[in-house]
């Protein structure tokens, strides 16, 4: 049902959309990066910030650098400070794809302003709240080395992360990029709404509680280095254990939440190719779980874990946008786009 009278030019809508089609991917690849930073120890390999060993351009030798390096930087790394150009140059990629992801999420911002000149003003400020976000994510990611990989401010990093994401993913749906296909019968919602909300919850602590075990990861990686890998996870703790066991009733729910879709709105419906999708990628994440758990933690294998993990619960996010019904923009070639209720 047409909810207002006012409209915005639809090429200005296709710009925002694909604008912000294209800031959920980098922000992707950026979480991507982050997972290889950690997986490989690069956390650190720029020991300062927003510089790396004091200069815009990171050395690629250790030639490059002050004699007395390992003096000048081995007080914030516990004296443990080896330049290592591979790491260096990880961790520096990072933060050049943290910088391009804030670029991109300040161009979606302009995109907005269309938006805001037509009545439609709830893009442009959740646009502009995202915007804030990833400057205090850039802001956070100072501290996350100032502070030497300190848990909570690791956690926290992480927690801002994926509210980005959900905002961004918000903002796609709002903005009509498949507005096409958001239908679901409204007797569905109500039981459907609370398996969304619970599926939702679960996942959110269950990511929590394994930064927790990464954390742990990286204590036993001090005592015993990158050569043991074979025996890290016999080292970890409850932490572990409980990240293990809690995946069983994120696994039970979510398989609840897909077959309730597929029953309600079957296969076909955007909602149940969502609850496939979800169902794919529960499945790569449970795979890689098990390949780190045991065949000794492949670098490989935790990049991919916790993409999956942002991935997963994006899409749950989307199926419960869906669910609930929330306001999105119906797109037409001749009337524009004006708000619309699912």
């Amino acid at each position: 049902m047409t909810s207002s009278t006012q409209h915005i030019n639809s090429k200005a809508n296709r710009r925002f959309r694909r604008l912000a089609l294209n800031t959920v991917i980098t922000l992707y690849l950026l979480i991507i990066a982050g997972g290889v930073v950690r997986s490989t120890g690069s956390g650190m390999g720029c020991p300062d910030w927003p510089k790396c060993f004091g200069t815009w351009i990171p050395p690629t030798d250790a030639s490059q650098l002050p004699p007395d390096y390992k003096q000048i930087y081995g007080a914030k790394l516990k004296g443990e400070v080896e330049f290592n150009p591979v790491k260096t140059w990880t961790e520096y990629v990072n933060r050049l794809l943290g910088a391009f992801t804030g670029i991109m999420i300040f161009l979606t911002l302009l995109a907005s302003l269309p938006f805001l000149r037509s009545g439609n003003k709830q893009i442009f400020y959740l646009s502009l709240a995202a915007f804030i976000l990833v400057g205090f994510q850039g802001w956070l990611g100072a501290k996350v080395v100032s502070f030497e990989l300190k848990p909570v401010v690791v956690t926290l990093h992480m927690l801002l992360a994926i509210v980005i994401v959900f905002m961004l993913l918000y903002l796609l749906t709002w903005s009509g990029y498949v507005d096409k296909l958001l239908k679901i019968n409204e007797s569905s919602k109500g039981s459907l709404n609370t398996l969304g909300v619970l599926v939702l919850g679960l996942s959110l602590v269950q990511i929590l509680i394994g930064t927790q075990v990464r954390e742990a990861i990286d204590h036993v990686i001090f005592e015993l280095g990158y050569a043991a890998r074979s025996e890290w996870i016999s080292q970890l703790g409850t932490e572990f254990y409980v990240h293990r066991s809690f995946s069983i009733i994120v696994l039970f729910v979510n398989t609840l939440l897909i077959r309730r879709v597929w029953e309600l709105e079957g296969k076909s419906s955007f909602a149940g190719k969502v609850a496939l999708g979800c169902a794919w990628v529960l499945a790569a994440e449970i795979a890689t779980g098990i390949l780190m758990a045991y065949l000794g933690v492949p670098p490989y294998a935790q990049p991919l874990h916790l993409t999956f993990a942002i991935v997963l619960i994006g899409l749950q996010f989307v199926s419960w946008l869906v669910i609930n019904g929330k306001t999105y923009l119906k797109y037409n070639d001749n009337a524009g786009v004006q708000p619309q209720s699912v």
